[in-house]
Order: structure tokens, then sequence, then C-alpha cells
């Protein structure tokens, strides 16, 4: 029986197939979703389950369910079977690199430089579908996973900590912080949020300290500020010029 051809296929499909087939072959197992939507430049990943859900229906791909990294390519463009030789050691990569991974939910965006706006609606800006995928080790121990959540970082208060425009920081949900610890925190009075270093001032004022020198601290009153969670780790995201 001949191959179907690719031209059903949209440009974004196309793309996606030729993604996964070089991602499988440098790493020797398949991408996450969220690295397929940075390779098209989508942000939506219900998007990018949309157009694997198009690439298994044309027999290009199957899919362990909605598992993350579950991907393989059957067949090429041009109709080939990739992979024939390596694919049982690339099945224990996966499985191994499966095991080590857990997904943390990304639930939105903070600010580091001025405080962001609470959005007005309950819907999150990022879908259900929206995770970061991190190896257990590199997490200090003790940490309950189902107390773990992401947001990404808009802005540039914290640089002198390593923490850029664009990056994924991992928080535990916590009430109460320390002196020095870097925090979410939601500001009632202006119904924004921001992420900084805390320190109580011990006069009724909490000092919420950006970590760039060009930028002066947030200061509030004690009441007006809301501790939502302690970063436990700092993803970077490298961008390609």
């Amino acid at each position: 029986m001949m191959a179907r051809k690719s031209e059903g296929l949209g440009e974004r499909s196309k793309k996606i197939l030729e993604f996964l087939v070089s991602y499988q072959e440098k790493h020797g197992y398949p991408p996450s979703i969220r690295e397929i939507g940075n390779h098209i430049h989508v942000e939506s990943t219900s998007l990018v389950d949309y157009y694997l859900n198009q690439l298994q229906e044309a027999g290009y791909i199957e899919r362990g369910g909605r598992i993350s990294r579950s991907i393989r390519v059957l067949r090429t463009l041009d109709g080939q079977t990739p992979f024939k030789q390596a694919f049982e050691s690339a099945k224990t990569t996966v499985e191994r690199v499966a095991h080590e991974l857990i997904s943390i939910p990304l639930i939105g965006r903070i600010g580091a430089s001025y405080p962001i706006p609470m959005p007005e609606s309950d819907v999150p800006y990022f879908d259900s579908l929206s995770t970061v995928e991190v190896a257990q080790s590199l997490l200090p121990n003790k940490e309950k996973i189902t107390d773990l959540f992401a947001l990404e970082v808009e802005g540039e208060s914290m640089i002198d900590a390593m923490i850029n425009d664009g990056d994924i920081v991992i928080l535990k949900r916590a009430e109460v912080a320390q002196n020095g610890d870097m925090v979410a925190v939601w500001l009632t009075r202006d119904n924004e949020t921001t992420l900084k270093y805390y320190y109580n001032e011990r006069n009724g004022y909490v000092r919420l300290q950006p970590a760039n020198r060009t930028m002066q601290p947030i200061i509030r009153p004690e009441k007006e500020v809301q501790v939502r969670g302690k970063v436990v780790l700092v993803l970077r995201q490298f961008k390609s010029h």
C-alpha cells in the first residue's frame, strides 16, 4: 500500500513533524508539548495538541494518551520510517527520563519589574495543559510535589538574582516568609502581584526589594501584602536570536 501523502497537512503540522524527527535524533527522546509550542511560536498548548491530533489522524505519529513525551513518529513526510535501529534504545531512554521528570502546573505570569494587575476573570492565562517538566533531583528535598506551581517572569527587576524576563520560577505554596526569601506576593490594595525579596521592617511595613540596582523597593503596610509562594527553583529560558 502506498504511503499517504503529506499534502493535506498544514505548514505548522509539517514543521512539528520535522521538529519531532530532529529532536528525537538529537536527544533520543521526544520533545515536550511546551518545547513543540516554542519551536512553532505558539503559546497555547491546546493548539499544539490540535496539530498533534492532526498528525496522529494522518498516521504520522502515535501518542500514549496525554502523557508528556509519549509521541512516537511512525513515518516522515516522505513516507520513511525513522529510528528503526535506535527505537528500542530510545524507548528505554524515554522511560528513564519520564520516571525522573515531574510535571508542575504553569498557572500564569508574575511581574519582576512593576507589579502586574491580577486578571479580572477567573480563567487562568495559561490553559489546563500548561506545565513545566523538572527533574525531581533538582528540587530541594522534602518538597511536596502537590505544593509546587510555576510562574513565567515578566520584567527585569530580579536580573541580579539571575532571573530574566521570560524565565520560569518554581514556587512552593506559602503564606508567611522570612527576611530574604524570594516570594510571589499579592498587593491587596492595588490588586497586583509581584516577585521580590521579602523584608519585614518591624514598623508595620514590608519592603519588597528588587534585585536590580537601578530600581527602588516597594514599601507597603504589612496588612496589604499577602505571600502566595516562595521560590525554590529558577528555570532559565535561553532565547535564540
